[in-house]
């Protein structure tokens, strides 16, 4: 394995942080942003049938080209390839914000998109070339108070835009944001530029995007737009099994595949992908459903929605910093990934038994454990990806680890989704009997405020009430079952040291004295 680079000075590190941490905001806050400048995006455009299309050609921009970002990355140097992806993203943001029809928006979306799956790839990715694994770990706070604030900001941000100003800007404001981080990285960052004799694998790229468009397209029509025995549905599984099934051949002859499975052959780099996929699985697909649990039954804002999640980010902010902390000084790492799946596991299962008489105070606890697990997994799994490849590939292990967590997420929204339409189904029957597919249809769930509540009548909000609460917590078992994967999977890591580690004490002697060890 390659050595890593010399580390950088804290204060090198620290000019271009505010930048670094720009860009990962731009990447967070955007789709909080846009989702709830949604109604009035529709209102304006009059293009409610093509909704859907607005989340889906981000998503699918993102998605496709995040493994592409990280190898070209790789292969030219990452500076001039971030800052190009930045320029992307923000041209996306400018035209979508400009967009006078829904086609043009769904079109500049995905143009948004392909620049923003490489604005959290090229973060990651410039922290390993700046910083060496060993000391790394005291970054990690930065990203998780990043984190914390896109998803406590986006909301407010959005609400307030969508109140006081046009739901163009919901796309405009990220034009300052960006090109503040633009203008700062352009100056500030310093990286080795270079190329490489090798062409890109323009073949296993077509092939990829192609696999993964198919798996998207599955996980946010299937149950929704489409049933998922449909020939839509299954005609889509077997261009993407096809697709994929070709990939895995090109890439194993290709010079410089844009997704090397030799790296697969590491198995903590393996052992870090599969948690990554089923903490994006189980944690972004049950999370969903908080927001309109707490609204509802719980009767809180919806204007604030993203005050609500703020114990767990809390959690995962505290537990991020001692992680980062402990594992500068110790070099030791191995633990945090199997107390962080236990404490998610521990904080799925214990929010799987909310109820309609679940306090806000009780949720908030159980949401905290769960914070603490995220916190202790996030960023240590990305460390031991990184750490277990050669430097030079560092830009296809951080794009691989950020693709499977999307993926991983993708599946679970959509799988969480069909439970909880199931579950709700069920208990509306069991409460409304005949009634219950009338009223799952007119209440428009995913649009229930307790503004609309408050029309309707008391068996039914009874009904409705104690069937989201139910279904909430039928999801989060779910979402439980599969993160008790997540630890089993954590033991079997093994330490391998951080790169840029101190030398042992042997060695030290041996300097000291002038005599090799």
């Amino acid at each position: 394995m390659m050595s890593a680079p010399a580390p950088a000075r804290r204060r090198e590190v620290m000019a271009v942080l505010p930048g670094l941490m720009l860009a990962m905001l731009l990447a967070m806050l955007d789709n909080m942003i846009v989702s709830t400048a949604m109604p009035r995006i529709v209102g304006d455009l009059h293009g409610l049938s093509h909704l859907s299309w607005v989340v889906t050609a981000y998503v699918l921009g993102t998605t496709v080209s995040t493994p592409i970002w990280g190898k070209i990355g790789d292969l030219y140097g990452r500076k001039n390839i971030f800052l190009t992806s930045i320029v992307i993203f923000l041209i996306g943001s400018a035209l979508s914000g400009a967009a006078q029809t829904m086609g043009e928006l769904i079109g500049f979306r995905a143009l948004q998109g392909l620049g923003a799956g490489g604005l959290m790839v090229g973060v990651m990715a410039i922290i390993g070339d700046l910083v060496p694994p060993r000391e790394r770990g005291q970054y990690q706070g930065f990203m998780a108070a990043t984190m914390a604030a896109a998803t406590v900001a986006g909301p407010l941000v959005g609400g307030y835009i969508t109140d006081h100003l046009s739901w163009r800007w919901a796309f405009y404001i990220n034009l300052p944001l960006g090109g503040l981080a633009l203008v700062m990285l352009a100056l500030q960052l310093k990286l080795p530029t270079r190329r490489t004799e090798h062409r890109i694998d323009w073949l296993g790229s077509g092939l990829l995007a192609g696999g993964i468009t198919g798996l998207v397209l599955i996980t946010t029509w299937g149950g929704t737009e489409y049933a998922w025995g449909s020939w839509q549905i299954l005609t889509l599984a077997a261009l993407a099994v096809v697709l994929l099934g070709a990939f895995a051949l090109v890439e194993r002859r290709a010079a410089e595949p844009v997704l090397s499975l030799e790296l697969f052959k590491n198995r903590n780099f393996t052992l870090s992908t599969v948690i990554v996929f089923l903490l994006g699985f189980s944690m972004f697909g049950a999370i969903n459903f908080l927001p309109l649990y707490q609204q509802t039954v719980q009767g809180a804002s919806a204007t604030n929605s993203g005050l609500l999640l703020l114990p767990m980010m809390a959690g995962m902010l505290v537990t991020s910093l001692v992680a980062g902390q402990l594992i500068t000084r110790t070099g030791r790492y191995k633990a945090f990934p199997v107390i962080g799946g236990v404490l998610v596991f521990a904080g799925m299962a214990l929010l799987a038994t909310v109820d309609i008489d679940t306090s806000r105070l009780r949720t908030s606890l159980f949401m905290v454990a769960l914070g603490a697990g995220m916190g202790l997994l996030m960023q240590t799994t990305m460390l031991i990806a990184q750490n277990s490849v050669d430097q030079r590939n560092l830009g296809v292990a951080s794009s691989t680890t950020t693709f499977f967590r999307s993926i991983g997420g993708s599946f679970g929204v959509s799988l969480f989704g069909a439970v909880f339409n199931r579950a709700l189904e069920n208990d509306l029957t069991k409460h409304l009997g005949s009634a219950a597919s009338d009223v799952a249809s007119g209440a428009g769930v995913a649009g229930l405020t307790p503004e609309k509540l408050a029309t309707m009548p008391s068996e039914v909000v009874s009904a409705l009430l104690h069937g989201i609460a139910d279904s909430t917590a039928a999801v989060f078992l779910c979402a439980a079952v599969i993160a008790v994967v997540v630890p089993v999977a954590a033991a079997f890591i093994r330490h391998e040291p951080l790169r840029g580690a101190e030398p042992a004490p042997a060695e030290q002697e041996a300097e000291t004295t002038g005599v090799k060890a």
